[in-house]
């Protein structure tokens, strides 16, 4: 009979970091470069100079262990706006990825196999929700058959770009995805519980709640329910924290509320978590520099 001393949900720990710009969500992810792990970043901010800085700053052994690829759509100024300057791709060549982790760089062939398959030593990282669901609508929006009108409906292109978001969230959240998974987002802030105004229709009587950003928001209060673990990074008066218990706006998640932490600095808060996660001994993270920008 099986005991349920034993009992294990999840062997690959499926993560969803949210915060703030400047709580510290991508440099964070320096301890766990330095506690040893594989990193295998989907990086759609162009943001990972703040990480190579810390990484060569703290645990410079290790910078071989963090891999990425940066993709953004080429995009272009015109009298209407920001533009797509040619075909979006940005979006299906993440996804592609997904499946098999291969690219040429220059004259050199990067083929590290399938991610699904990397195993509990690696961590592929999304680098942000809230951008890669940018290059899922602009992907989706190209796609999209223009009207009688010759205009665009933009609502085909939301619902379809929500469809393919959270289509690739239950790929890397599922079982079969065999490594464990960051993704990391910008928060967002929706009123929910209302009632609509008859004389204004706006939404009145309701709370206002956080939730990862993502494409429109119909889908951001859906997106944590695929992941094991929810935790929030805070910028409280220049101190950076990783918080796994709930605040008043945000209702955080993790399978073990009684081992964890209410909070951990951010300079090893992220190999605290997985330490506590993973069931082993807590990772031996040498001691980091204080985090002042």
């Amino acid at each position: 009979m099986p005991s349920l001393s034993n009992h294990q949900s999840n062997l690959y720990t499926k993560c969803l970091f949210i915060g703030d710009s400047k709580s510290g969500k991508t440099g964070a992810l320096t301890s766990l470069v330095a506690a040893g792990y594989k990193l295998r970043i989907l990086d759609f901010d162009n943001g990972l100079d703040v990480l190579k800085q810390f990484v060569l700053n703290e645990c410079p052994d290790k910078i071989g262990n963090v891999e990425y690829r940066t993709l953004q759509d080429k995009r272009k100024g015109t009298s209407a706006g920001s533009i797509i300057d040619g075909s979006a791709q940005a979006f299906i060549r993440g996804i592609e990825m997904l499946d098999k982790w291969k690219y040429k760089e220059g004259t050199e062939i990067i083929d590290l196999g399938k991610p699904y398959q990397w195993g509990p030593d690696c961590i592929l990282v999304l680098d942000s929700l809230s951008r890669f669901s940018d290059a899922a609508y602009d992907w989706q929006e190209q796609l999209v058959v223009p009207g009688k009108s010759g205009l665009v409906d933009n609502r085909a292109a939301y619902f379809e770009a929500q469809k393919a978001v959270i289509d690739a969230i239950q790929t890397v959240t599922g079982d079969n995805f065999e490594t464990n998974v960051i993704i990391i987002a910008h928060v967002r802030y929706m009123e929910i519980g209302g009632t609509e105004d008859p004389k204004t229709g706006k939404m009145v009587g309701g709370i206002s709640k956080g939730f990862p950003q993502s494409v429109g928001s119909a889908i951001c209060s859906q997106i944590p329910q695929f992941f094991n673990s929810y935790a929030l990074f805070e910028n409280s008066g220049g101190k950076r924290t990783l918080r796994t218990t709930s605040t008043s706006l945000i209702d955080l998640a993790n399978p073990k509320p009684f081992a964890m932490a209410k909070s951990y600095p951010i300079s090893t808060g992220l190999a605290d978590f997985f330490a506590v996660l993973r069931d082993g001994p807590k990772q031996e993270v040498p001691k980091l520099a204080v985090r002042r920008v």
